[in-house]
């Protein structure tokens, strides 16, 4: 049962993130002082929660899907380790640009435009894994190549 309700809040955050990532522009003009809207404060925290749980149930799927020693690679095997490492390459730069906005100097490791290319694949990644990761979770294979979900 908790795996499904993971799954359907991976699926939710997925969506807002998607859906505002696409309509932003059509309701907000970004400035240079102001050149995210407001509402991605609130978005941010729950796609960090979003992030940090992805981790963890990708991982958790990535560990049921194990090979042993000269087998073939299967489709669950391949689909957890995508899912799990896009996470950690998702979820590092989500941190990495989401600290930067919370520095009290001005964070100066990258430029403004930067920083703008790098939420922009934020944000088209994040939905796609946590998509996939929560359907799969909705649907009952939390574990690689077996079906081991059920709580």
């Amino acid at each position: 049962m908790i795996h499904r309700i993971v799954g359907v809040f991976l699926i939710i955050v997925a969506l807002i993130v998607a859906v505002h990532t696409v309509i932003e522009p059509l309701y907000y003009t970004s400035t240079d002082a102001s050149p995210y809207s407001p509402q991605w404060t609130w978005i941010n925290y729950i796609t960090a929660v979003g992030v940090l749980i992805g981790i963890l149930y990708a991982l958790r799927r990535k560990r049921g899907a194990r090979l042993e020693k000269d087998s073939p690679v299967t489709v669950g095997y391949l689909a957890a380790n995508v899912v799990f490492y896009g996470f950690l390459f998702v979820g590092i730069l989500f941190f990495f640009n989401w600290f930067g906005l919370f520095s009290v100097d001005r964070f100066t490791a990258v430029d403004p435009s930067a920083a703008s290319i790098i939420w922009i694949i934020v944000d088209a990644g994040f939905p796609l894994l946590a998509g996939a990761l929560g359907y799969s979770l909705c649907c009952g294979s939390s574990g690689g190549d077996s079906d081991d979900s059920e709580e």
